[in-house]
């Protein structure tokens, strides 16, 4: 069975070209810059493959030489499309330095050397397929089990297009029939599958990064950017679950800023907006980057240290002194930047709730002990069922083994 390359590489063109209007379509709609950097590249390189596919033979040296760096110049802005989707800067002459390679050493070149020009076009397109694969590799934000494809697609790529152009330049170095040999069927074939692949794995990224955005706004407090109530007590259940496996106590801290609904009243809203944002980063910076902390509530934040009760207070202290003394002024006059803190610890395995349940009573101990303080939590009300049962379940197969019978 044969097939047509003209007509294959006319098919490429038409998938690519159709996919790079769509991607521009949804870049512009979706506002996503990388998406209109990627749609662009694949309508160029169509453009430059239809173009000469149709009319190669009939275009002469320069034009047929501009038309081949055009495709080098596509491969390039996929390459910046990937940096750009991840937050990176334009690299412009890397943009171009294909395109330039290609122009510069093809000039050096005889006429009758065309299966060294494809092996140097190759080249060039399995080092831009390379860089991408790169970029894509940097993301840590996502697993490596679900990071492959965006890899494993440009690499392939790469791989397709050298492999069999460097093992005939091996084997075959003056054959110049390789140039029209099997191998430029298959690149024609897999320049389709490769446009698909790509595009499959654009829209995952994009999806990926639409579920991730999504879920941080679930999370976090658009106004101080730290957890809102539900991200801290997801966060929270986790890290108090690894702390009981390793028997490590854990302590939880409460703060409400004192007066705050004067502070509205007297200096407006966004004045409080501001001294919120203030207290967050205060809390922030005071606390360990192992800490975790949020706002639960309108001037109420919280915190959990993997620590004993001890060391939380005096990281509450450290909260207190640095909020006090931050001397915030209006136009209306000084600000009353105190904070009132409770905070209580307990063993391995307590719950989030009982923690915050008694420092929230250490709280409003502190609150009617005059406020600006930190009062620690005399009792707390444990309840370790939860990781009571747990634990049983985890060891009850042990438990429950038959006793063998004895031997006769």
């Amino acid at each position: 069975m044969t097939f047509d390359t003209s007509t294959l590489y006319l098919l490429a063109t038409m998938v690519a070209g159709m996919l790079g209007a769509m991607l521009v379509f949804f870049g512009r709609q979706e506002k996503i810059p990388a998406l209109t950097w990627w749609g662009a590249a694949y309508l160029l390189g169509a453009t430059s493959v239809a173009v000469w596919t149709v009319a190669g033979t009939t275009l002469g040296g320069p034009l047929s030489l501009a038309l081949n760096a055009v495709g080098f110049l596509a491969c390039g802005m996929v390459w910046n499309a990937a940096r750009v989707f991840h937050g990176r800067k334009l690299n412009l002459p890397g943009v171009v330095l294909g395109a330039l390679t290609w122009i510069a050493t093809v000039q050096t070149l005889l006429p009758d050397e065309s299966a060294l020009r494809l092996t140097i076009g190759a080249a060039i397109i399995a080092v831009y397929a390379a860089l991408t694969a790169s970029e894509l590799w940097n993301e840590r934000r996502r697993s490596l089990q679900r990071r492959w494809p965006t890899i494993a697609v440009p690499v392939l790529h790469g791989c397709v297009l050298m492999l069999p152009i460097l093992l005939g330049d091996m084997l075959r170095p003056h054959d110049e029939t390789f140039v029209t040999s099997i191998w430029v069927t298959v690149f024609s074939i897999e320049l389709v599958l490769y446009a698909i692949g790509t595009v499959f794995v654009i829209f995952m990224l994009v999806s990926d990064r639409a579920v991730t955005v999504h879920k941080t706004a679930a999370s976090v407090d658009p106004l101080t950017g730290m957890f809102n109530r539900r991200g801290f007590a997801e966060a929270c259940g986790r890290v108090i679950e690894r702390e009981a496996d390793a028997g490590r106590p854990v302590t939880v801290m409460i703060f409400d800023i004192d007066h705050f609904k004067s502070i509205n009243d007297r200096f407006g809203h966004p004045a409080g907006d501001e001294i919120l944002k203030l207290f967050a980063v205060i809390v922030i910076n005071s606390l360990r980057i192992s800490d975790l902390s949020g706002r639960i509530g309108g001037e109420e934040f919280a915190a959990l240290l993997p620590c004993p009760l001890e060391e939380g207070v005096i990281a509450a202290e450290r909260v207190r002194e640095v909020f006090a003394a931050s001397g915030i002024v209006c136009e209306e006059g000084p600000v009353d930047t105190t904070v009132s803190i409770g905070v209580a610890g307990g063993p391995a395995g307590t719950e989030l709730e009982v923690l915050l349940a008694a420092a929230d009573t250490a709280l409003y101990q502190a609150k009617r002990s005059g406020r600006n303080r930190v009062e620690a939590a005399e009792e707390l009300p444990l309840s370790l069922e939860n990781w009571r049962r747990k634990t049983a379940g985890r060891s009850a197969p042990a438990r429950q083994q038959p006793a063998l019978p004895s031997p006769a």
